[in-house]
C-alpha cells in the first residue's frame, strides 16, 4: 500500500510576524517570510560551520564572517525586510530579530521562539551572574541565607583533635 502524504504547506511556517519597538518607540508588526531555498541552504552552510568552530571550544584567529558577509547572512534571512528594519531599529534589536529568525530558517519555530523571548542561544548555558540568580530565588531570606555566618570565638577548630580534660592530664602527671 502506498502512503499518500499531505499538503507540505499544510504544517511548514512560510514567516513569522515579529512585534518590535523602533527608534522612535512605535511598536510595529514585520513579517518575515521564509527565505528562498538557495538563501536556506546558504545559512545553513554558514551557522554550520560557525558551529563547528564553537563545538571546537578555540576561538578562530579570525572572524568567521566578515562585515560584508554578516550582512549578507542578514539580509538573507531578513529578506524584504532587511532594509525596513535596519533602519528603524538600534543594533541590539536588530541583531535579535535577526537572530531570532536564522534560528527558524536553521532548526523550527520553538528554538526561534526561546531565542526572541529569553535572548539565550539555544544550547549554550546561561553565563554565571544568571545562574547565581537562579540558584538564589527571589525572596529576601534566600539572599540572607548565603551570607556566612559569623566566624566562632572558642578557639576550637573542627578539625583539631578534641583536648584532654584537666583533671585527667594532672593524674598522669603524678
Amino acid at each position: 500500500m502506498t502512503a499518500v502524504f499531505g499538503a507540505l504547506d499544510a504544517f511548514l511556517d512560510d514567516y513569522l510576524d515579529l512585534s518590535i519597538a523602533g527608534k522612535d518607540g512605535t511598536v510595529r508588526t514585520y513579517r518575515i517570510e521564509e527565505p528562498s531555498a538557495e538563501d536556506g541552504i546558504r545559512i545553513e552552510r554558514i551557522t554550520s560551520l560557525a558551529a563547528r568552530l564553537a563545538s571546537g571550544g578555540k576561538t578562530p584567529d579570525s572572524p568567521v564572517l566578515d562585515d560584508e558577509e554578516e550582512r549578507d547572512l542578514y539580509r538573507m534571512c531578513l529578506g524584504d525586510q532587511y532594509g525596513p528594519l535596519l533602519a528603524n531599529l538600534k543594533w541590539g534589536a536588530f541583531k535579535h530579530v535577526s537572530l531570532t529568525v536564522m534560528f527558524w530558517v536553521t532548526t523550527d519555530r520553538e528554538t526561534a521562539q526561546k531565542f526572541w523571548e529569553t535572548g539565550q542561544q539555544p544550547g549554550k548555558a546561561p553565563n554565571r551572574a544568571a545562574r547565581r540568580q537562579a540558584s538564589r530565588g527571589s525572596s529576601a531570606s534566600a539572599a540572607a541565607s548565603t551570607t556566612p555566618s559569623p566566624a566562632s570565638t572558642s578557639g576550637t577548630r573542627a578539625g583539631s583533635k578534641p583536648r584532654k580534660p584537666k583533671a585527667k592530664a594532672a593524674k598522669a602527671r603524678s
